[in-house]
């Protein structure tokens, strides 16, 4: 007969266990997410229509196989839950709707800063940018173009898919859903690495300027993925995390040195402040769990659930 205490070190080693299994796994779909842009061998830059094409087809089946990913992980740490698996990857009909528009308009209220800059700055383009997103036309036109293809819709779903839906799964059991909101982002961070070798082969800037790109870009894709993986959690949807990554990609990095030498300084910073401040105060109220229903993904928290 077993003593107590022996049954509470086993628990322990196979929380331990179950633990490496998280990180490993999660360590492994993104190495093969980030291989596989380089099973193509190809002396041509990354923004080739060509290679742009191999490389969507490379990760669409790479995110299309991160279901068996997380099954595998359920069936070797014994993971046990009432809810299917595309549920617990944020694929679900409750709660849709919020989901579509409310994390799209938090992240479009963090953006008012820039938004306001673009309309002062070329309000016709603006303009014409705000009616072509509601022009079927344009959006054919856009379908066409490879890189836009890329950067709005491919990369949106297939980086979400993994380093979201499949990635929180994995982590919530082991680190609890606050600490995977924070560790998911540094392998959607690492991934971006990669860039350094295509900048080395390029032989575009000095090794220094090509590490210091680098580190910033960790930083600022880090911050994003943790502000996704937030929005996974506290939304159980994948649907808004790509939305939210299509919308900020369209956009790109806010430009506030150019807001503080502009001839409208003071109106542009009120607006980049309002900005920042609105998303705070929204980020809890327009997130919570009451518009989109039981969080699947929250199952596999331990007490206490926290951001859940």
């Amino acid at each position: 007969m077993l003593e107590p205490g022996n049954g509470l070190i086993r628990q322990a080693e196979h929380a331990h266990t179950r633990c490496w299994v998280c990180v490993l796994s999660c360590f492994l779909l993104a190495c093969v997410y980030v291989g596989s842009l380089y099973v193509w061998r190809s002396s041509l830059p990354r923004d080739h229509p060509s290679v742009i094409k191999r490389r969507c087809a490379s990760v669409l089946v790479v995110s299309a196989l991160s279901p068996a990913a997380v099954k595998a992980w359920m069936h070797w740490a014994d993971i046990r839950v009432d809810v299917s698996l595309w549920e617990l990857m944020g694929v679900r009909m409750e709660g849709f709707v919020p989901a579509v528009i409310l994390p799209l308009l938090l992240t479009m209220v963090f953006y008012l800063g820039p938004l306001v800059h673009s309309a002062l700055d070329n309000p016709d383009d603006f303009t014409m940018e705000v009616q072509s997103s509601l022009d079927v036309h344009s959006w054919r036109l856009c379908l066409g173009d490879a890189v836009w293809l890329r950067n709005q819709v491919v990369a949106p779903v297939t980086e979400e898919l993994v380093f979201r839906g499949a990635m929180l799964p994995m982590l919530v059991p082991c680190t609890g859903p606050t600490a995977a909101v924070f560790v998911a982002p540094l392998f959607f961070g690492v991934a971006h690495f990669h860039h350094i070798i295509e900048q080395r082969r390029l032989h575009k800037d000095s090794m220094s300027v090509i590490l210091l790109v680098a580190g910033m870009q960790f930083l600022y894709t880090a911050v994003f993925g943790a502000f996704t993986a937030f929005i996974f959690m506290r939304t159980g949807h994948i649907v808004g995390p790509v939305l939210c990554h299509s919308f900020c990609n369209s956009q790109g990095l806010p430009d506030i040195s150019s807001a503080l030498q502009h001839p409208q300084r003071t109106a542009l910073l009120f607006a980049y402040v309002m900005g920042a401040l609105l998303f705070l105060v929204l980020l809890f109220p327009l997130t919570d769990p009451f518009f989109y229903g039981a969080i699947p993904v929250c199952s596999l928290a331990p007490a206490p659930p926290s951001v859940c």
